[in-house]
């Protein structure tokens, strides 16, 4: 039996420059808990996003579909879109105080905005006020997307959990609610993975 020389014996046997880094692990982990916002979805809806992903395509292809920020900049500007949304489909419902962009709310929450029933007691009176708070976050995104999540914190004025009821009127506010929301989730891994096309 012939005898290994020393440089022999500490030849490994596999290319090292095929071998999996922990950078590549950790990156891989990013990438697949990023796609937790389809979860849901169909699988092959899933892996055209995820092939997007390993491509470092899915800023380029958000751009070809939303090529434009929208220019909602400040509370005010905020307050008379969800107003006028409110106004013409949902003029029955209970008064907004405020619509605001909140800094406090960020991605790690899971939510994009919120919505509250506030009670305030002046004198012998108790009088409630809802508000909407969007994270600040989706100051830079396509008009549309920011219309979905407005959209979706007015429907909690009628309807306060996730129905049938709620995604109806939804989409009876906004036909294409179903799309947006999927484009944002979208988004959402975008951001998560780097490659949102958005500068902030």
């Amino acid at each position: 039996m012939p005898v290994k020389s020393a440089s022999q014996a500490l030849k490994p046997k596999t290319d090292i420059s095929l071998l999996i880094t922990s950078a590549d692990i950790k990156k891989q982990q990013n990438e697949q808990s990023a796609l937790r916002y389809l979860n849901g979805y169909q699988p092959d809806v899933v892996d055209k996003i995820r092939q997007l992903v390993d491509a470092n395509a899915l800023g380029t292809h958000f751009l070809t579909r939303y090529p434009k920020v929208h220019d909602v900049r400040t509370d005010k500007a905020l307050y008379d879109m969800a107003i006028a949304l409110k106004n013409t489909y949902m003029r029955q419902s209970d008064p907004l105080a405020k619509v605001i962009f909140d800094d406090k709310i960020s991605l790690s929450h899971h939510a994009l905005g919120l919505h509250s029933f506030v009670n305030r007691r002046q004198g012998n009176k108790v009088k409630a006020k809802n508000e909407i708070r969007i994270t600040s976050r989706l100051k830079h995104i396509p008009f549309e997307l920011l219309q979905m999540v407005v959209v979706h914190e007015l429907a909690h004025l009628r309807e306060k959990e996730h129905s049938k009821a709620f995604y109806q009127l939804c989409t009876f506010m906004l036909a294409d609610y179903h799309q947006l929301e999927f484009d944002m989730r979208v988004w959402l891994v975008a951001e998560e993975v780097g490659q949102s096309p958005y500068a902030k």
